[in-house]
């Protein structure tokens, strides 16, 4: 495996920038310094079994993507690499004078579209699921499949747990039966001895669904039960969902959003609307404008100073100038696939051939 160290003692970089928010000019006194670049394997590498399509930190602060990978996703309009190849000029540590062969205008077409503002709406939709999070969290106990049952009387029903309680009755001694030509329906019994064998309600506190019993002929029902697994299913997604949500969060950027009480994650929010306004631009003018000219708008979004329904609707609004300006543009439909591969292949075979 290539270490970082390894790409600089071996003099494998072809391309080295500051990136984020420095490139961006959204810099702040307590923003990180961002490094991505770009590398190329060595000969044995290339040829043989060990290629390695990116190089990085732990934190990912420092990312190498391998020639090849970079090319890749400038053919798929990733952004990343399209800010890496557009870096302005005071960003750049380092450019191999073959780094010219790679042109910029050769990636930007109307698949920008979905790659940068695409992107950037699913960002808006991830706003909307963290402030319900924030906003609505979920219990840590878990429901379980008892909780989304109820039992039928007369016109309306009630919650199994109370229905039981009420009568002194256990939920493993019930035994339920299947009613025929209904869904999630089912005959109730109940057998105070247990001598009968009914398998209860549920067998596991984790269980996923309710049980059925063998049913005795002549024994006779004494309610009807309900399981509303649909509504089960989607709380187990919900429930799951919130506690990978709870393991994986940023706990600065949380805590940063409970201290501007707006109920969004505002630096995400921030860099959504720098997408936007970058694909904005790739409509208007036809190339990747890095370096963004409202920082100070940018950055009170970043302080949460915004309502967070009023930026909602500011980035719905921007999203439909963005959808025009491309509906407009007189970008090509798609990159120039053929040129970067053949740029790809001299390069190679420039960079080898100086090696031998």
């Amino acid at each position: 495996m290539l270490s970082l160290e390894d790409l600089r003692v071996r003099n494998l970089v072809l391309l080295e920038a500051v990136s984020g928010s420095r490139a961006y000019g959204l810099a702040t006194e307590e923003s990180d310094t961002d490094i991505k670049g770009v590398f190329f394997l060595p000969r044995d590498l290339f040829y043989g079994l060990g290629y390695v399509a990116q190089v990085s930190d732990e934190g990912n602060n420092t990312v190498f993507y391998e020639l090849g990978r970079f090319v890749e996703l400038l053919l798929a309009s990733n952004p990343n690499t399209l800010e890496l190849l557009a870096t302005p000029e005071d960003c750049l540590l380092f450019r191999h004078p073959l780094m010219a062969s790679l042109r910029c205008e050769w990636f930007v077409s109307r698949a920008c579209r979905q790659s940068f503002a695409g992107y950037a709406y699913g960002q808006i939709r991830k706003a909307r699921g963290l402030n319900k999070k924030i906003v609505n969290p979920v219990a840590p106990q878990k429901k379980s499949v008892l909780d989304f049952c109820r039992v039928i009387e007369g016109m309306g029903s009630v919650a199994v747990d109370k229905w039981l309680s009420a009568r002194q009755m256990r939920q493993e001694n019930v035994g339920l039966a299947a009613v025929a030509h209904t869904r999630n329906v089912y005959a109730l019994f109940y057998d105070a001895e247990g001598s009968k064998h009914y398998r209860g309600i549920v067998q596991k506190a984790h269980a996923n669904g309710v049980c059925t019993s063998r049913i005795v002929e002549g024994d006779v029902p004494l309610a009807g039960l309900y399981f509303n697994q649909d509504g089960y299913s989607c709380y187990c997604r919900e429930y799951g969902a919130y506690q990978q949500w709870l393991a994986e969060r940023n706990e600065a950027r949380y805590a940063a959003t409970l201290r501007h009480a707006q109920g969004y994650d505002a630096k995400n929010m921030m860099h959504t609307f720098r997408l936007l306004e970058m694909a904005h631009d790739v409509a208007r003018f036809g190339e990747v404008r890095v370096r963004r000219d409202n920082r100070e708008e940018l950055l009170a979004i970043k302080r949460g100073e915004f309502a967070y329904e009023d930026l909602l609707m500011r980035a719905e609004a921007l999203m439909q100038r963005v959808d025009s300006a491309f509906a407009e543009s007189s970008l090509p439909e798609d990159v120039h696939r053929e040129a970067a591969l053949a740029a790809l292949v001299a390069m190679r075979e420039a960079l080898y051939a100086s090696a031998l």
